[in-house]
């Protein structure tokens, strides 16, 4: 077990505004960060007044440039100015160019030449920003169209039919499969896939803004599990020409398209493309000039779900193979294929998830990567000789780390926070494996009177798999007292909740709660995050059902306390966490006295088609399963006081789960408690997520303490 301590001459007592996002302490008690970006070789520091450079060797700093001067050029060119340097980037590693940015324009300014190379002003509500550093050309989205500007000034207007209903170059499929954004720039930059929805046949889903004189529909589109979907197709646009060809892809209903990446030579797209019930994917390639289906590589089958979140990536020094990233074999890995598809050799391997590819080194042959091989609690990168398969670790083995190639692959900023690090920042020479720090943060809240925090293994319900927990003990700890204990829990897949990052990846709101004399504890059950496929899919088409039953084993661990009191016990989630809270206090109704449940979902028929079809089916195909784990089915079990929270807008778990079970508990004779925060989406944000906290806090307070 793992072990946290307080120390004893701390003074101050936590408050929310010190840790909550948007209270006014906050900022002032994050670990300090370090802000860094490559040019080329060389590593440049970030602040808000000036970029330095760092001697890799020394860690010595000496000023590139100044904000004031790049404001005097700007301001020249008659452009605008910009309020910090935290985000320039550097394209050109041979060349004294900055790209900088305010939000209203981007421009490419020559610091030596002290000249604006080029510049970009963005349209009233223009997003999806992209600048081409092998073709000089800015992309963005305005009014759901996309535009383009070529090396040479000209303006193109890729498209003109965009509308609520046909969106282009924008993330599609609901952000899910790793999707982020909506273009994708061929390798020399001379070609631009890009994405196009059509979402004519979604309903609208009835969003209403309260602040006009007459509250105004304000809809959003939400495909609902086993309801149409929207329809996709991907388009190849060729600034040379001014043309655009659509990828042959076929009739695009109940499809996915995901994962868009090119061949070295741009003239092939490859898509992996996934059915309706997500268990059979394609990687296929696309000629790029005909749209023609050249060829379908491999397929994917999986009895539960395949999930491609990763696209292919082409070896720099071999434009024939390229990394495939699977689950086939139940953890995330690394396997080289050749570019018909054949298979080459798996490249990573054993009971651990690859998080991320971070680059190559051309000389040595090395794939860099993040893994939580060491541990499932840790994220570590590694060097990867991709022809010996000869495997070393980069940097600190503690913690959770982020790391970025300089651009021949020969260093790496290394990032990391740990249980012990508040934050820290090295360069790291990838050959040798010799570290220069650069930056190491204190502790910010060293002066306050902090909880003990615990991690430890309990068994899952199955008696057989491990699970990680984190236990939070009161401020000034007294074993021979009795405390009450709230359970946080969330869950879902894509997340965790204990690791090794700072607190042991305790919350603000956990750290204040046990200043205030609660234990809060939290176990990632079955079903979450970076324990492999099977630790995941168990929960398939019955979701909540398994991930109750570990919560449970984590309650049985509380009540063998003798500090915990058992007829004193909270739970509280948001979101998939808001699902779990509301389950537990309607499934195992005598266990927990008060519940805080957030933006939940409570019936997974109203949540959407992609991450809900893939994990529970839809509602036809799985009648069963939809009905066992609806909590409007288990409104009337209510026995403790429950508070349910939503956003008052909320576009992900949308407004109808939470008034459908408030409905339902009427219909049932039950009395839960509701709140609303009018104008907000899924999470709170600003000065209303403190008051969110003080709301749990006080229901808490009020029912539980």
């Amino acid at each position: 077990m793992a072990s946290m301590n307080g120390m004893a001459q701390t003074k101050k007592a936590i408050t929310l505004n010190d840790v909550i996002p948007g209270g006014t302490n906050f900022r002032n008690l994050r670990p300090e960060y370090v802000y860094t970006a490559w040019w080329g070789d060389e590593c440049v520091e970030l602040t808000v007044d000036a970029c330095s450079k760092v001697d890799k060797k020394t860690g010595a700093h000496s000023t590139l440039f100044g904000i004031d001067k790049i404001n005097s050029i700007l301001e020249k060119n008659k452009t605008g100015k910009i309020r910090n340097l935290l985000y320039a980037a550097f394209p050109y590693g041979k060349k004294t160019q900055v790209l900088v940015t305010n939000g209203k324009f981007y421009a490419l300014v020559d610091w030596t030449k002290e000249t604006v190379v080029k510049e970009m002003i963005l349209p009233a509500g223009a997003s999806a920003f992209e600048f081409c550093k092998e073709s000089g050309c800015f992309s963005y989205v305005s009014s759901d169209n996309i535009f383009v500007v070529d090396n040479g000034g000209n303006s193109h207007q890729v498209t003109t039919d965009g509308s609520h209903d046909l969106v282009y170059g924008q993330s599609v499929h609901r952000n899910e499969f790793g999707i982020e954004k909506g273009t994708f720039w061929s390798p020399k930059g001379s070609l631009m896939a890009f994405y196009r929805m059509d979402q004519s046949m979604v309903p609208d889903y009835p969003q209403v803004d309260i602040s006009t004189r007459i509250a105004t529909l304000v809809p959003d589109k939400y495909p609902m599990a086993g309801c149409k979907s929207h329809v996709v197709s991907v388009g190849v646009f060729n600034p040379a020409t001014d043309k655009t060809v659509y990828l042959k892809t076929g009739n695009g209903i109940d499809r996915y398209f995901t994962n868009i990446s090119w061949s070295p030579d741009e003239k092939s797209v490859f898509v992996i493309e996934l059915n309706r019930d997500q268990n059979h994917a394609q990687l296929v390639r696309y000629n790029a000039s005909t749209g023609d289906k050249e060829a379908v590589l491999f397929d994917e089958k999986h009895e539960k779900y395949v999930e491609p979140c990763n696209p292919i990536v082409f070896l720099p020094w071999n434009s024939g193979q390229f990394i495939y990233q699977t689950r086939k074999d139940g953890y995330n890995h690394l396997y080289l294929y050749n570019v018909d598809g054949k298979f080459v050799k798996q490249l990573t391997s054993g009971k651990f998830e690859v998080k991320e590819i971070c680059g190559f080194n051309n000389a040595t042959k090395e794939v860099f990567y993040v893994s939580n091989e060491i541990s499932p609690l840790k994220q570590n990168a590694f060097a990867l000789n991709v022809n010996t398969l000869k495997k070393r670790p980069l940097g600190n083995t503690e913690g959770i780390h982020t790391v970025a190639l300089s651009e021949s692959g020969k260093f790496i900023t290394d990032k990391y926070n740990s249980a012990k690090v508040p934050f820290k920042a090295d360069i790291i020479n990838t050959a040798t494996g010799k570290q220069r720090n650069i930056f190491t943060a204190a502790e910010p809240m060293k002066d306050y009177e902090m909880p003990e925090i615990k991690v430890g293994t309990i068994k899952a319900a199955d008696g057989v798999t491990d699970l990680y927990y984190r236990i939070v003990l009161p401020v000034g700890f007294d074993e021979s007292k009795k405390y009450p204990a709230v359970v946080y829990v969330y869950g879902g897949p894509h997340a965790h909740l204990v690791d090794d990052s700072r607190f042991y990846g305790a919350r603000g709101w956990d750290l204040y709660m046990a200043s205030k004399g609660y234990i809060v504890f939290s176990v990632d059950n079955r079903g979450s995050e970076n324990r492999g496929l099977e630790f995941e899919n168990c929960t398939f088409r019955n979701l909540g059902v398994e991930e109750m039953k570990d919560q449970l084993k984590g309650v049985d661990y509380l009540k063998s306390l003798p500090y915990v009191d058992a007829n004193r016990l909270g739970v509280h989630g948001w979101s998939f966490g808001g699902f779990m809270t509301t389950s537990l206090m309607t499934t195992y109704p005598d266990v927990f006295k008060v519940g805080v449940a957030g933006g939940p979902v409570i019936d997974w028929k109203y949540y959407e088609v992609m991450y809900g079809e893939r994990y529970m089916d839809t509602p036809e195909a799985n009648p069963e399963g939809y009905k066992n784990t609806s909590l409007l089915n288990k409104a009337a079990n209510l026995k403790g006081r429950l508070l349910l929270i939503y956003g008052g807008n909320d576009p992900t778990c949308v407004p109808q789960h939470t008034l459908s079970f408030i409905r339902a508990c009427i219909d049932n004779g039950t009395h839960p408690d509701l709140f609303v925060y009018p104008g907000q989406e899924h999470n709170m944000r600003g000065l209303d997520r403190v008051h969110l906290h003080e709301h749990i806090t006080r229901y808490f307070d009020d029912f539980l303490k």
